[in-house]
């Protein structure tokens, strides 16, 4: 298969990137994470697969998870969901509160940090139990079960001070409707999400495939919803570096600080990739090189 083929030749080439940079330390759970790691698979919209390095080895997909958090608020809401969020780029750092101030509590768009909180906040205000109901769409796109590592989830609970200090704030705006312990709970645990980056590259696949789940032929979410989704994931899905992810690469994908990233090649493929050292903008640095280098040998880009 030649997308396996090109996996293996790109592991080879980024080999010298792999353990360069840092892990994310501010959360103690992860700065102990093996950083000469790598991953990277691919699953296409018509079942093919292919895969090199640590495809299986589960990691904790931080904020890779918003990109499913939001997709069920759109089940549970809609068009609703944007009375609370904004669909810009912030063009500051994830947990940046600056903008909350001169916004009045509205954040920029679901990926930074206080629009993924907004998100958990009507996550439990639709649904019964919020935790459960995320890992049980995960699972179901998976058809396997799932599971938050909770000693992940506990030290974010444990080092989210700016996080907490986010959602009070937009509370006090008006902006969260539930109490922020319950609203930070569900989102420390959607940031603990583990899987591997073939779970990964099969769970996302639905943005790829116009909605619809290629490995369960079920429907995720409307056409026009996943075009949103990957509209976003391409001007705000990777920190305050989207625009170079744009330039470089050309593919819609969103980033955690975990090392993971995935990517929509549209009516195609969804990749994910794994390495755990990141760069300055924490981003993984193998894995930002190794989505760089598909793009262009693949010949795929949505420009």
């Amino acid at each position: 298969m030649k997308h396996q083929r090109l996996l293996e030749q790109i592991h080879q080439q980024v080999g010298e990137l792999i353990g360069q940079g840092e892990v994310a330390s501010y959360i103690p759970a992860l700065a102990r994470v093996d950083p000469d790691q790598f991953g990277f698979a691919l699953c296409g919209v018509d079942g093919s697969e292919a895969s090199v390095g640590s495809a299986d080895t589960p990691f904790s997909i931080q904020s890779v998870s918003k990109v499913f958090s939001l997709s069920l608020a759109l089940q549970l809401i809609g068009e609703q969901l944007w009375e609370r969020i904004g669909r810009e780029p912030s063009g500051d750092p994830f947990n940046s509160l600056v903008q909350l101030e001169h916004e009045h509590g509205k954040p920029r768009n679901p990926f930074i940090n206080a629009g993924a909180i907004a998100v958990a906040d009507r996550l439990v205000s639709h649904c019964v139990d919020a935790k459960r109901s995320l890992l049980e769409m995960v699972s179901g796109l998976l058809d396997s079960p799932v599971d938050y590592d909770y000693e992940v989830a506990a030290s974010e609970a444990a080092h989210g001070s700016r996080n907490a200090a986010t959602a009070h704030f937009m509370r006090s705006f008006g902006n969260l409707d539930n109490p922020v312990e319950v609203v930070l709970d569900v989102y420390f645990h959607q940031c603990a999400l583990t899987l591997s980056c073939r779970q990964m590259a099969r769970a996302c696949a639905y943005l790829a495939n116009g909605g619809v789940n290629p490995g369960t032929g079920g429907r995720v979410l409307t056409e026009r919803q996943v075009r949103r989704i990957n509209a976003l994931m391409l001007t705000c899905g990777t920190y305050d570096v989207a625009g170079e992810f744009a330039f470089m690469i050309g593919l819609p994908c969103k980033s955690g600080v975990g090392g993971g990233i995935i990517a929509t090649v549209p009516e195609q493929m969804s990749l994910c990739v794994w390495s755990p050292a990141l760069g300055p903008s924490g981003n993984s640095l193998a894995g930002t090189k190794a989505l760089e280098l598909f793009a262009a040998e693949a010949g795929v880009s949505v420009f």
